[in-house]
């Protein structure tokens, strides 16, 4: 199974295509989508769309896995966050792909055992998960690998390591 997981954002989004067997877990392919600030809104999130759809031609992912709005600190990040959720929400409904959302708290607490870990703690699970040493550099990328693993763990009841 191909799993798109999605960690969406305004300036990146962060996305990974994970394949499973529901045990073992390999990548194959992240990175981001960063769009320039200077651009209108219309423009970032037309280009969030356009390239999402292209992932999405090109990996055929059987599900996305998406990072659902919860909390914000920062209030007024929510709306161009929630905009750009929706138009990648969008884009897998044109596609056809099956999509389930997880909070941040929900990804920490499947892949650690603890709702509040850190960003190091989760990335460490997802090492482990991958057996590999060697991750994305931008924490988004990482976050969209840990929402892709923590669905398969969700869904077929598998605890952390």
């Amino acid at each position: 199974m191909k799993i798109l997981g999605i960690d969406p954002g305004m300036a990146i989004v962060g996305y990974s295509v994970i394949e499973t067997d529901g045990e073992n877990f390999s990548m194959l392919t992240s990175g981001s989508i960063q769009t320039e600030k200077n651009l209108s809104d219309a423009a970032r999130l037309y280009e969030i769309f356009q390239d999402m759809s292209l992932i999405i031609e090109k990996y055929k992912p059987d599900i996305a896995s998406v990072e659902k709005l919860f909390y914000f600190r920062n209030q007024t990040t929510i709306i161009p966050v929630a905009q750009a959720r929706g138009v990648i929400i969008m884009a897998l409904e044109k596609f056809s792909i099956p999509t389930y959302e997880y909070t941040p708290m929900e990804v920490k607490q499947v892949l650690t055992g603890f709702g509040r870990a850190d960003k190091k703690q989760v990335e460490q699970m997802v090492k482990i998960a991958l057996n590999c040493d060697n991750l994305p550099k931008l924490d988004d990328t990482i976050d969209s690998i840990a929402i892709a693993i923590c669905h398969v763990r969700k869904n077929l009841n598998l605890v952390t390591i």
